[in-house]
């Protein structure tokens, strides 16, 4: 309707519209193509790094500490309860964060104020670029890791792929998480997502004091976020 709608306008003579239409659809299909490379595998997905995300994503869970994960289950559960109401889904998120985030050496907070920003909770959102589920992983993904028929919709896969890929980003950075989270949304060098998701970490939920975060510390230290004002 659009191409029909232009060349009526522009192009009166039914001679000419008959001419320029298959053109013009032609030219339309190679823009939503070209549009769709912007959105394909990013450049900074360091090769050698990346045969160490597979076998992250291939390793044994560690053992958990009973105590430390039912204290963080408590006190996570009432915050995430103003996005997910039902309690049985909102303990299946918090168990498959905390587990992943703990094998990926992550912070499960920031994790799951990744999410907030991310999805807000949502493990079907799908977004203009087709990323996929709660924490927003782009299929191509599942390429990299070797795992095409996963189904980045479900939860558990969702946030493994998801805390996997921002360890993996963390070790590309060197340890620098602003540059990791940038690295994640896409955004690289630009402050606003960082500033969002370490936002979120601190209003909404930490459970550890900054200085436990060295990768947060290292980050306040580098670069001028607001959100470190408060720590």
């Amino acid at each position: 309707m659009f191409w029909h709608s232009w060349a009526n306008r522009f192009m009166p003579k039914p001679g000419l519209r008959a001419l320029f239409q298959p053109l013009g659809k032609a030219l339309l299909v190679i823009l939503l193509l070209c549009g769709g490379f912007a959105h394909s595998k990013p450049r900074d997905i360091d090769p050698a790094l990346l045969d160490k995300l597979v076998e992250r994503m291939a390793e044994p869970y560690e053992a958990i500490d009973r105590y430390d994960a039912e204290v963080w289950l408590l006190v996570s559960d009432q915050r995430l309860g103003r996005y997910v109401k039902n309690p049985q889904q909102r303990l299946g998120i918090l168990q498959a964060v905390y587990r992943e985030a703990l094998h990926h050496n992550l912070d499960p907070d920031l994790v799951l104020a990744l999410i907030q920003i991310e999805s807000h909770f949502d493990r079907f959102a799908v977004s203009s670029a087709g990323a996929q589920g709660m924490m927003q992983i782009m299929p191509f993904w599942r390429l990299e890791i070797g795992r095409p028929q996963d189904n980045l919709t479900d939860l558990a896969t969702n946030i493994r792929y998801g805390t996997a890929i921002l360890a993996h980003y963390l070790e590309v950075s060197k340890d620098d998480l602003v540059d990791a989270l940038g690295r994640y949304n896409g955004s690289r060098g630009k402050l606003k997502y960082p500033e969002k998701v370490i936002t979120a970490w601190r209003k909404r939920w930490r459970n550890k004091s900054a200085e436990d975060l060295p990768h947060l510390m290292a980050s306040c230290a580098n670069y001028p976020l607001r959100a470190c004002r408060y720590l």
